[in-house]
């Protein structure tokens, strides 16, 4: 019988790979801007691979691709209709990967998230994410998820009513904030204060996700760490984020040579602003020191950069064979069978 996650995290680290958003859209199959996850419906084969892509890539978990499926999103793009059927699609194509791995089942989570509707000074709005969280919870429970995440939160009170909609289930919750420029949420909690009440109030795990990569996240998760007694997670981006702009939304690039169609890079111009793998290993490294259970990486994320974070801090994945061995490169390589004029050579490439 495949493990819960809280027995896999009694274990050892958790290895958890999303990004399914940016990746999806770069693959050709979801529009960057309303971001609503209708692959889905329109390519399930597409996502099913993407699934797979991550587990193969060392992922225990696959995370049911309903980020931004909520009814407010659908509402927007004129699609209500679909709420639900995207909301089990998504899940039930989860379960169909999670039997294909070799050697234990993968869990598979079920997804809720910021609505962007949430105001903490109007009550209407608040009963309003309820319902949202409700309706998208009790189908999780329905299709029979292992636990749910809820995500990338930077209000307080609206993790908060996330964490009672899935606890009012029974299922095992996983909550993690996002933290916009100004450093604390916007109801004025700090991540370290949210996070300690979140797990008190009995979250699996809690912690920080997206918005920031690891160089602006990683002191946030010290802090976490320190206050919280339970499971801590952590899946920044992989952007180098920096003190000056220290979330994704206004990276700028000094090379950029072209007219954007935005304001900023983000979030279809941010491909020379990656951390490359290798630095995303040693920032897993480091989390895995401080205590961090519950590792992965968020939006723009690759299958090939959660692999290295998965190998950093000792897990061997599925597509491990893979990964990258110069030894028999023509110019780069090692091998003794390599020709001499072209190793010799590597320094005038």
């Amino acid at each position: 019988m495949k493990r819960t996650l809280e027995q896999r995290l009694k274990e050892g680290t958790v290895i958890v790979g999303e990004g399914y958003l940016f990746e999806l859209e770069r693959r050709g199959y979801l529009q960057a801007g309303s971001f609503v996850p209708e692959v889905a419906l329109e390519n399930p084969e597409a996502l099913k691979q993407t699934y797979r892509d991550f587990m193969n890539a060392g992922s225990d978990v696959i995370l049911a691709f309903t980020y931004n499926g909520h009814r407010e999103k659908l509402r927007i793009i004129g699609k209500e209709d679909l709420l639900e059927p995207l909301n089990r699609s998504a899940i039930r194509l989860a379960k169909e990967v999670a039997k294909e791995h070799p050697t234990e089942e993968a869990l598979v989570a079920g997804n809720i998230s910021n609505t962007n509707i949430f105001d903490p000074n109007n009550p209407a709005s608040k009963e309003e994410v309820r319902s949202i969280f409700a309706e998208m919870v009790k189908w999780c429970k329905e299709e029979g998820v292992d636990y749910i995440v809820g995500e990338t939160f930077y209000y307080h009170e609206e993790a908060l009513i996330a964490l009672e909609e899935i606890q009012k289930q029974g299922l095992p919750a996983v909550i993690t904030l996002a933290l916009f420029a100004e450093n604390i949420l916007r109801d004025g909690y700090t991540a370290d204060e949210s996070c300690k009440i979140l797990s008190e109030k009995g979250a699996l795990v809690v912690g920080l996700n997206c918005f920031r990569g690891p160089d602006t996240m990683h002191s946030y998760l010290v802090d976490i760490r320190k206050n919280v007694d339970g499971y801590v997670g952590a899946l920044p981006l992989p952007y180098r984020t920096t003190e000056e702009n220290p979330t994704f939304f206004n990276l700028p690039d000094a090379g950029c040579n072209c007219t954007l169609p935005t304001e900023t890079t983000f979030p279809t111009a941010l491909d020379p602003l990656y951390h490359n793998r290798f630095e995303l290993a040693e920032w897993a490294k480091e989390a895995k020191e401080i205590g961090i259970n519950y590792i992965g990486l968020c939006c723009g994320a690759s299958p090939a950069m959660l692999r290295e974070v998965a190998e950093a801090v000792g897990v061997e994945t599925i597509n491990s064979k893979f990964s990258p061995n110069m030894e028999k490169h023509f110019l780069f390589g090692n091998d003794e069978t390599l020709k001499k004029h072209n190793t010799e050579y590597r320094t005038k490439a």
